[in-house]
């Protein structure tokens, strides 16, 4: 088994999926980083990476024919503001509603090229404007002069797993497989593993194997019995014995 290439959106926390990964499967590393670009799936398309995580609009899928996706969870989304803004008199859940008013900041303003959402945080943190993020990305660019409240009311997004649909008719990759069962929760022994299921088809094999020839063996030991039980008896056969006339009758005496 080899190890796998994995690419994952801001964002994501993959460490203990990878931590699962490598205490099972230590001659197997993998090689994982953080993806602040444009479009992840298309590290799958150009092979750079063999596994990423995508985020996507929850309720929807980036799923193609080329592409296999499965979701994993969905995202609580929060909105952002400078540190002392009103957002901070909410102890839980802030609704859109009340903030609707407010200027709001568009990540797509903000592309790797000028900062991304670093640049984005820095901006919110001067008072120009509030910022909607899904939780794990506001908590990887958290800043001491912003503030951060889950945010009701708006679009929720999702994570999700993908690799490229194998050609044709060819299984996925067992090691992808593999992968995607430890990320899924699947225990180390678990038959829906692929490294699993292997084993046993192997040890199926062998068993049918063993339960043939001793079925054979069988076979080949009652047809020699038989015959050794046939010959034994045409020795041991004598003819059988004639049958002889009756005794005259004796007549009764007068």
């Amino acid at each position: 088994m080899t190890g796998l290439k994995i690419a994952y959106v801001p964002g994501v926390t993959p460490g203990k999926w990878l931590s699962r990964w490598n205490e099972r499967y230590p001659q197997n590393p993998l090689l994982a980083l953080r993806y602040d670009g444009g479009e992840i799936l298309a590290r799958l398309k150009n092979g750079e990476s063999d596994i990423v995580f995508v985020r996507f609009a929850a309720g929807s899928s980036p799923k193609t024919p080329a592409v296999h996706v499965i979701p994993l969870y969905e995202e609580q989304q929060v909105v952002c503001a400078p540190k002392d803004h009103d957002i901070e008199l909410h102890e839980d859940v802030v609704p859109l509603a009340e903030i609707q008013n407010e200027n709001f900041l568009d990540l797509a303003d903000y592309p790797e090229s000028v900062g991304g959402t670093a640049m984005a945080m820095e901006v919110c943190s001067s008072g120009a404007g509030l910022l909607v993020l899904p939780l794990g990305v506001a908590r990887l660019h958290s800043r001491k002069d912003v503030v951060h409240r889950e945010l009701s009311g708006v679009p929720q997004t999702a994570i999700g797993i993908a690799w490229l649909a194998p050609e044709g008719d060819d299984p996925t990759d067992p090691v992808i497989e593999e992968f995607i069962g430890v990320v899924r929760g699947r225990g180390e022994n678990s038959s829906r593993q692929a490294s699993v299921a292997q084993k046993q088809q192997e040890q199926a094999a062998e068993a049918r194997k063993k339960r043939q020839a001793a079925d054979s063996e069988a076979a080949k030991n009652a047809k020699s019995t038989k015959n050794a039980q046939k010959k034994s008896g045409a020795r041991a056969g004598r003819p059988g014995a004639k049958r002889g006339s009756k005794p005259a009758s004796r007549g009764r005496k007068r």
